[in-house]
């Protein structure tokens, strides 16, 4: 499976996510259709691709507390790949959210060329598609030694996704089955690791009775008339939701380190 995108090096876009249960995917499915194409590089119907993130933050995670307290600059380092470990090269990412607006780098590295030593290699040979690739992937190196930034995390889902038919930039997705596991390890894509569940209400912080699925809206400045309309047939209220904090959190309750972003009064009873 090989993924890449029109979208790789910078996109300024505005994101919204929505915890939904499973039971209105189809109705928002049927609705969209008009207006949305399946993204071509999903397989199958509901069109899916499974998602991995190599999540890497600070020894104190400064990058996870700057989205708990929802710091107005804040960005994330994170190595990307899709399908099973293997199938697709690898994605080097920094996603940067000023205010509302996200602003995304994103560069191709052949999945056997990613590695630690990447960050370390004085003399870079990759090959670059243009030069403000090159720039970008420097600017992750940079951000990644200036942080002292390590492997934390890796997180796993299956994304359904749609992308707007006439529209210059719009998405629909429905992010299922999230997992993460915690990894020192730069390559192992959670090979031979266990992978732990993340989408229960408890981690949710939602006092549902099922697996909430995440979905999120994409747009550039000028949503679409149609995904306007979305919300409010749905009535769709808003929810923050990082799934890189959510494993964070999850992880600091199971080995009781206090990491948890609510207070014991916001816990959901089992």
């Amino acid at each position: 499976m090989e993924m890449t995108s029109t979208y790789d090096i910078h996109l300024d876009r505005y994101e919204s996510k929505y915890i939904i249960p499973p039971s209105l995917v189809p109705k928002i499915r049927e609705f969209i259709r008009p207006f949305c194409i399946p993204d071509p590089y999903t397989k199958g119907y509901p069109p899916e691709y499974v998602v991995t993130t190599l999540q890497l933050d600070t020894p104190g995670l400064a990058l996870h507390y700057a989205r708990t307290n929802e710091a107005n600059a804040r960005f994330k380092l994170r190595v990307r790949t899709y399908g099973e470990p293997g199938e697709s090269a690898v994605f080097v990412e920094v996603k940067r959210k000023f205010a509302r607006t996200i602003v995304k780098s994103r560069v191709k590295v052949a999945f056997d060329a990613w590695g630690e030593h990447l960050l370390r290699d004085k003399r870079l040979n990759l090959p670059f598609k243009s030069k403000s690739e090159e720039n970008g992937f420097l600017d992750f190196v940079r951000l990644a030694r200036e942080t002292g930034a390590r492997p934390v995390l890796l997180v796993r889902y299956t994304r359904e996704s749609y992308f707007g038919a006439n529209d210059p930039y719009a998405r629909v997705t429905f992010d299922r089955r999230l997992l993460y596991q915690p990894t020192t390890s730069w390559v192992s894509w959670g090979r031979g690791g266990r992978w732990l569940v993340m989408d229960s209400s408890f981690a949710q912080n939602k006092n549902y009775r099922f697996s909430g699925i995440v979905m999120e809206i994409k747009t550039l400045s000028d949503a679409p008339h149609w995904m306007m309309d979305l919300i409010v047939h749905f009535n769709l209220e808003q929810t923050g939701n990082c799934k890189y904090s959510s494993a964070i959190w999850q992880e600091s309750v199971f080995d009781q380190t206090a990491l948890a972003p609510y207070t014991a009064g916001d816990l959901i009873e089992p």
